[in-house]
């Protein structure tokens, strides 16, 4: 089957984070879908087979699996709707069940996530310690205002709020060293974010943990913040836009729908472009 190339979360018709989209009649091998993930070489690649249900979804990086992608969701949700039409669609994953929807709109494709369920906790102080050891950040360049917390929407991210945009335009770490950390923390991404308003927020994310240096636009980690926005009692007036990926020149823009139900799903909203199949 070929392999759709989709930017999710793009700036108009440029930007955005490419995965890869496999829409098969049976999902293949768990060894086959990590060969082709690597092949393919973006941060994710999402295979999708059709169920009774909807669809069977698994997300995987060049190195490994992962319980779940915004991005990647957002590429799926894309491709669906050029196959069957504009709707909304049921996705099953490895610990979740959700849906993406997907319209069509000239060349741009816009779509919608709603999030597994989020949470969030501080984060523990020696992992923090680490956090900013390997990015060479200071502690009086965090955030007081956004503790250092362990986030989650269906995968686990580590955020650290900075209070400037000079310093995570500065961001820069070791790839290897960064890998180990979140590895032994178990987090998928570290999430680094300066809040220029209360409903705009700037962030990058690196992916060490899946042999990526930086993700252009992370759907799942800013879900996982709009959570802990809420749990913080933040003013964020159910709505945050994020501008991630503009330091490393791949723009992208995702919009954060917050309800307020504790702990409930996040609609996370974006436009994707087809890049070529």
């Amino acid at each position: 089957m070929p392999i759709l190339k989709i930017a999710a979360f793009s700036d108009g018709d440029t930007g955005g984070n490419p995965a890869g989209v496999m829409l098969a009649e049976i999902l293949p091998s768990d060894a086959e879908m990590q060969r082709i993930a690597a092949e393919v070489g973006f941060s994710e690649t999402v295979f999708a087979a059709p169920t009774a249900a909807g669809w069977r979804v698994r997300y995987f990086s060049p190195e490994t699996e992962i319980p779940f992608c915004g991005h990647a969701t957002i590429a799926l949700g894309a491709a669906l709707a050029l196959q069957q039409g504009d709707g909304v669609f049921a996705l099953t994953l490895n610990q979740a069940r959700i849906t993406v929807q997907g319209q069509r709109n000239g060349s741009l494709i816009s779509a919608a996530l709603q999030s597994p369920p989020t949470r969030s906790t501080a984060a523990p102080a020696d992992l923090v310690t680490a956090a900013l050891a390997l990015f060479g950040y200071r502690p009086d360049e965090l955030d007081p205002r956004l503790p250092p917390a362990l986030i989650h929407a269906g995968a686990d991210h580590l955020l650290l709020a900075l209070n400037s945009r000079a310093a995570l335009a500065a961001m820069h770490y070791n790839l290897a060293a960064g890998r180990q950390l979140m590895q032994q923390a178990g987090v998928v991404t570290i999430m680094l974010a300066v809040a220029e308003s209360p409903q705009h927020f700037h962030t990058r994310n690196p992916f060490a943990a899946g042999g990526v240096y930086e993700d252009p636009a992370t759907g799942a980690a800013t879900a996982a913040l709009a959570g802990y926005l809420r749990d913080r009692a933040w003013p964020h007036g159910g709505v945050i836009d994020v501008v991630q990926g503009e330091d490393m020149g791949m723009r992208s823009r995702l919009r954060a729908e917050i309800p307020p139900a504790p702990g409930s799903s996040i609609r996370v909203s974006g436009s994707a472009r087809i890049m070529s199949a």
